[in-house]
């Protein structure tokens, strides 16, 4: 550590650190976010963001992670956020989230920059292109992909790829902040003007760049209680430096205080200091079955550094060499993962199918089964009960 960021670092237990980083997960509790369609909108503003993702193996993971935290969620609270409330809208955080729309200035900046310097994946996209969308959304209203059906069609150029190239379009209007995803069915995105759906008469100021990185470090703080460089800065490494700077300006105002993590102190890890109490005690009856891609899993690096579990994720490995299957979920059961199940869902026959069980690190037990068994029951009764999606 630095000279200054391990002055006066207070020790951790591994187990502090992890229920530190559960309670801002808010998974050491029921029912933390309420209930009702309002539960939806608190929990994304303090997650700060929720991962959205195209498997469907079993519930897609932005519904998986809502189902974890909120016990009576519903699939149409998230629509209702996002269409009818606008309490939550779309956009790239390391990956394609929701994002509360509060939090909307501190995107601008990085809509802008991809207006100025396109994604080289729309080399092929002009202005005129971009315009004639944005046109063709200003005089008929909200569009799909499927709605556009004037395109002259071209091949591929990956397996993900539309044939449309009004598609790309589309898309680069999106990151560029013109257009918003306004309402989805399914993974179908409807695309609409910024300004109208929001019914803005003027645009929100932008966040500074200044703003922008208090924003990041806060957000990691609410949602991961203790952070490092790599937590705050995930898959975005290269703000790295200036968000160091953030921290060390912090810790001279006496706002964020150095942590030592029993075990894993090669790794620095602040937070602040009234936080210090909230490693509470969590109950070994609580089951969490988690997404992939729940924030607590999806850094991978950070969740075997405090739990001492290394997740695999396999869809996209050739079957005989998968070890937990081919989307394999972690079990959590007060602060420890004990197991990770492989699942699918049988839609036509409303049942959750088990592929493979694998315990960690030698903790079956009979108690532990029917722990997490009827857990499953739960989570099956989500996976089967249909809604607007």
């Amino acid at each position: 550590m630095s000279g200054l960021t391990s002055k006066s670092a207070h020790m951790l237990s591994l187990r502090e650190a992890r229920r530190l980083w559960m309670r801002a997960q808010r998974l050491d509790t029921f029912e933390p976010f309420g209930d009702g369609p309002e539960a939806t909108r608190r929990a994304i503003e303090h997650l700060g963001y929720l991962q959205i993702d195209t498997i469907n193996v079993i519930e897609r993971c932005h519904h998986h992670i809502l189902f974890t935290r909120i016990p009576g969620y519903r699939r149409e609270h998230l629509h209702r956020a996002q269409t009818l409330d606008k309490s939550v809208f779309e956009y790239w955080t390391h990956a394609l989230a929701y994002v509360p729309t509060r939090d909307l200035p501190f995107f601008i900046p990085e809509m802008r920059r991809h207006r100025r310097e396109p994604d080289r994946r729309f080399a092929s996209v002009t202005r005129d292109d971009v315009r004639i969308v944005i046109r063709r959304i200003r005089s008929t209203g909200p569009v799909t992909i499927r709605d556009i059906d004037d395109d002259v069609l071209v091949e591929k150029t990956h397996p993900w790829a539309s044939r449309k190239p009004s598609k790309r379009a589309l898309q680069m209007a999106f990151f560029a902040g013109d257009l918003t995803i306004n309402e989805r069915v399914g993974m179908l995105k409807s695309y609409e003007l910024m300004e109208r759906h929001f019914a803005w008469e003027v645009r929100p100021r932008p966040a500074s760049e200044r703003e922008v990185l208090g924003y990041r470090l806060d957000r990691a703080l609410r949602a991961q209680g203790l952070v490092s460089l790599d937590s705050i800065c995930h898959l975005d490494a290269g703000r790295k430096p200036v968000v160091r700077a953030v921290i060390e300006r912090r810790m001279r105002e006496g706002r964020l205080i150095p942590v030592r993590i029993e075990g894993a102190d090669h790794v620095e890890h602040w937070l602040e200091p009234d936080h210090l109490g909230d490693a509470g005690e969590v109950s070994s009856e609580a089951v969490h079955i988690l997404s992939p891609f729940d924030p607590l899993v999806i850094q991978r690096k950070r969740l075997a550094l405090l739990f001492g579990y290394e997740h695999r994720f396999e869809a996209y490995v050739p079957k005989e060499r998968r070890v937990l299957g081919y989307f394999a979920l972690p079990v959590l059961v007060g602060d420890e993962i004990v197991a990770a199940l492989d699942l699918k869902t049988d839609r036509d026959r409303g049942r959750l199918l088990m592929q493979k069980w694998t315990w960690i690190r030698g903790r079956k037990s009979a108690q532990l089964k029917r722990q997490i068994e009827d857990a499953l029951a739960r989570f099956e009764t989500f996976q089967v009960a249909r809604s607007p999606s």
